[in-house]
């Protein structure tokens, strides 16, 4: 996909987008994505040679291999969606082996998913393709629903199957979220001293975050906060949401804020929102993948290509594009990711 295909499928939105100059945290401040990232970046942290070695996997495989930025393959829904809802829409997505060629096909970085798929592929794949084992989960068949991130295995059964990294979810505001991230530090602790890089799911959830009608698990200053917690306890890559709006903290009057947060650090532009995101996860030293989200049928494409290139131009490192891609045929699903990476490949679009 050229650049010109990339401003017709971004329509109003794409001079406003791919032209805009970012005149809130300059990109001079960023530590911004590229080929010598683990090099200038993590070679200076506590990071083992090991993990040196598993970040580097992770950024030379597939088709932004060399580039410094990230494309994954994220399936975990079957746990977290329930297995019919996410793969209702096109069943061979119930065999593992299915989501890890998907990931391949398509020519991602890493294909992230749970213990019993990637231990089910283990021999057959982990030399092929990095994995990331997602090692904690909510469930949904207890009833009524509760949601809360318990583990499903060990981080040392993830070493054994072959992962280059783990994935973890933290549900940040939540009741349980102060157990989740003594649970989600230990583990990331092991994690490294076994050799394997740590990505972290930072998402908010608390009722009481939506309010007026409006909805500020996806703030710029809350989600931003959460990144921030991610990379403290050692996060090396942080997934979140793209941020819609702004100021969940004065809205709802908790936690604390300073003005300069909504009037000098972002404006409504959404590539400024989410540089502020970027900014909570040192400046970019921990690079910010933010999610895909879910699948609405046929403005998938737009939508995937309209975030990765808020992410790219934010400072960001690259796309986690999960029910977009498998919910639909493997060809179509293939031709996303694709299009995802393409955003990344091309080089006119650069840093806001």
């Amino acid at each position: 996909m050229n650049y010109d295909n990339i401003v017709s499928l971004l329509g109003s939105e794409g001079e406003s987008l791919l032209q805009y100059e970012s005149k809130t945290i300059s990109k001079e401040q960023l530590h911004a994505p590229g080929p010598d990232f683990v090099d200038r970046i993590f070679a200076q942290s506590n990071r083992s040679p090991q993990v040196l070695r598993s970040l580097q996997q992770l950024f030379d495989h597939g088709r932004l291999g060399g580039t410094g930025y990230l494309s994954i393959l994220p399936v975990d829904q079957g746990i977290e969606h329930t297995a019919g809802a996410s793969f209702a829409p096109n069943p061979i997505y119930f065999d593992p082996e299915n989501i890890i060629k998907l990931a391949m096909e398509g020519g991602c970085n890493a294909v992230a998913t749970t213990f019993g798929n990637l231990a089910m592929m283990s021999r057959k794949y982990a030399h092929r393709i990095p994995f990331i084992v997602k090692i904690n989960h909510n469930e949904l068949l207890t009833y009524p629903n509760k949601f809360d991130q318990i583990m499903f295995g060990s981080v040392d059964e993830a070493w054994n199957l072959g992962a280059t990294a783990v994935g973890a979810t933290i549900y940040f505001g939540s009741e349980e979220s102060s157990r989740q991230i003594m649970e989600v530090a230990e583990a990331f602790e092991r994690a490294h001293q076994l050799g394997m890089a740590t990505i972290l799911w930072c998402y908010a959830r608390n009722n009481a975050f939506k309010k007026d009608g409006v909805d500020y698990h996806v703030a710029a200053d809350i989600t931003a906060q959460a990144n921030h917690l991610g990379v403290t306890i050692q996060a090396d890559i942080i997934k979140q949401k793209l941020p819609e709006n702004n100021g969940g903290f004065t809205a709802i009057n908790f936690a604390k804020s300073h003005k300069a947060m909504y009037e000098k650090l972002t404006t409504d532009n959404p590539i400024d929102l989410a540089r502020y995101q970027v900014a909570n996860c040192y400046m970019g030293r921990a690079g910010l993948i933010n999610s895909g989200g879910e699948s609405k049928g046929e403005s998938d494409l737009a939508d995937a290509v309209r975030t990765a290139v808020i992410n790219k131009r934010a400072g960001g490192m690259g796309l986690i594009s999960g029910r977009k891609a498998f919910q639909k045929d493997m060809k179509v699903g293939v031709e996303l990711l694709n299009a995802i990476q393409d955003v990344y490949l091309n080089n006119e679009i650069t840093l806001a």
